[in-house]
Formats: structure tokens, sequence, C-alpha cells
């Protein structure tokens, strides 16, 4: 369950990407004859009563201009496939005296981290819409709110609060579980699942509702035939309760590895969500971000730079290994 936290993977160490170089501020001796780039700085034209330089000796070379340096990155800016969307990952919204796996938080605590994000000028949606907005790319001010496990509680005290923000969220609901209780959860606190009937309320009141397999089981090692069973029935089942299409899938504990993603995708999900960058991080695994009771505006902050970097590192990997194996294609 420590997983389920994502506490356990930290990230690797890693190089930060190179900073972006600053112009030196220092003005051209020479204009070019030829026309500018379309990205080069602009200059302004001399003054009419500006005294004039005098012109170059016959024969000499006139030394090439020097423009100020670009700030733009010396890497090309990423693409979709290189960083993933900031999405948060709650549980349970109650009041629990014990909560050995950190998995709950608190309404009053909850309400002040959607206020954090509502001041900062994000705001919440599902990852659904998340997803189609980034297509879109008009997902600069979005941060996903997804909510596993699918417990009651969220329709009884996460819904009203982001309710309030104009928020929505999405639940992962555990298919052939609904109504009854978290029973893989051995040493935490009781908590009673949404029921068929508030799952089908909440899809038809536009919260979006994601698979979260059946059985609350990690997928990782599973023979082909259970793996579709996870992925294609529970979708199945869904999709009966909300009366239209489910497009989400969320991996319990997090666990993910190929056989699991190449399963999830096969099965007609748009994407999947896991919890730690990876090799595998992309539309069937992203990475997300835990949430706790203790999170609060600095913590949250810190998280969002932790996401940024873990990223870059994941990245930094991911060209290595393109370059190793690019190597070694060209080894006779």
């Amino acid at each position: 369950m420590d997983a389920e936290r994502g506490t356990v993977r930290s990230a690797p160490p890693g190089a930060r990407r190179p900073a972006a170089p600053t112009a030196d501020g220092r003005r051209t001796e020479a204009p070019r004859t030829e026309t500018p780039r379309a990205d080069a700085p602009r200059t302004e034209a001399p003054r009419a009563d500006a005294p004039r330089a005098d012109p170059p000796h016959p024969g000499t070379r006139r030394p090439p201009a020097r423009l100020p340096r670009s700030r733009r990155p010396l890497a090309d800016p990423p693409t979709a496939e290189t960083t993933s969307p900031w999405i948060l990952m709650y549980h349970s919204v109650a009041v629990e005296k014990e909560d050995p796996y950190r998995l709950t938080v608190s309404p009053e605590r909850f309400a002040e981290q959607i206020a954090w994000l509502h001041r900062r000028g994000k705001r919440g949606v599902s990852v659904r819409e998340l997803m189609r907005a980034r297509a879109a790319g008009r997902a600069d001010r979005l941060v996903g709110l997804s909510f596993d496990d699918g417990y009651a509680d969220f329709a009884r005290h996460a819904v009203p609060i982001l309710q309030a923000y104009g928020f929505t969220a999405t639940a992962y609901v555990v298919a052939d579980l609904l109504g009854r209780a978290n029973d893989w959860d051995t040493e935490g606190p009781r908590k009673t699942l949404l029921t068929v009937q508030e799952v089908t309320d909440l899809a038809a009141a536009g919260w979006e509702i994601g698979s979260h397999g059946l059985g609350h089981q990690a997928l990782p090692g599973l023979p082909a035939d259970v793996l579709t069973a996870q992925t294609r029935d529970s979708r199945r089942l869904l999709e009966e309760v909300v009366g239209g299409p489910v497009t989400g899938f969320c991996y319990p504990y997090g666990a993910v590895d190929l056989a699991a993603t190449l399963a999830v995708r096969d099965a007609g999900y748009d994407y999947a969500c896991a919890i730690a960058h990876s090799p595998l991080t992309g539309r069937y695994a992203l990475p997300r971000c835990y949430v706790g009771d203790r999170d609060g505006a600095w913590r949250l902050r810190a998280k969002r730079g932790r996401h940024r970097l873990r990223d870059t590192v994941t990245e930094l990997r991911r060209q290595r290994l393109a370059a190793r194996a690019g190597r070694l294609r060209r080894v006779p």
C-alpha cells in the first residue's frame, strides 16, 4: 500500500535540463544586410542625429554583427510525449481516527487544497477532460483530480466542495465491488464503496467514472486471460452502469508493467493512470502526485516542482536508452 501512496519509488537522481541562456545586452556594431530571422530580437533604428560609424578600410573584412543570444532553451521544446500533465491522486475524503495507509484527507483540509488551486488560477478537472484539453493545446491552467477506489465519501464530502469552485474530477471504481467495502486494506479502517445507484447518478451529473479493475487486484504478472478480464470485463460492467463509454483506467496500487499497458490499450481505453514516473510513462501510464492530509500550500508547491523534475529525468533517461539502442543497431 506504500506504493499506492507513491512514497516508495522515489525519483531517481538525474541531471536537470540546461538553463536557458540570457541575453548579453550588447548592441550590434553593424547591422546585417540580409533579412533577419523571424525569431531574432528587433533592434531600434538609429536616430537621424546619431553619429555614423566610419566605413571600413577597403580590403578589410567586416566583422559579423553580434546579436543578443536567444532566450530559448538549448533543447527543443518538449512535446506531448516528453512531459506529463499534473494529476493529483486522492482516495478518501472523510474523518478517520486511525489511517495507517494515509489515504484519508479531512473535508477541511481538502477544502483548503482546492481553495489553494483556485487562488493560483488553476481549475481542477477530470482526467478525461484534461487529456482532451491537452490534445487541443488548452491545458495550461488545468489540473487533473482523481479519486481511487470509489469510496462513498467521494459523493458525500468531495463533490460538494468541488462543485462550489466549478471543479470536476474522476472517480475510479472497482466494477465488481460496488456497494461493498475496501476489504483489500487489511489494516485500514473499513470504508463503504459507492453503490451502483450512486455511480449512475454521478455519471449522469457529468462526473467521469473510470475503471479500477476487478477485485482491486494488481495487474503485473497476471496471465493474459486474466488481464483481459481485468480490463475488458470491468469496462463492460461499468458501461452498463453509467449508460455510456468508460474511457479511463487506473492501475490498482499504481502497479504497472508493459503487459498491463498493452492490455489497457487493447481494451479500448483512451488513457490509464499509474503513480510513479517510469520508462512506461505516457498515455497509458500517467504519473500522479499523491495528496494526503498533511499537504498544505507549500507541500503542494514542492510536489509540483518534483513532478516537473521527474518529467525531466524520465525524458533524459528515455533519450539515453534510445541513443544506446541506436548504437547497438549500428554494430555489425
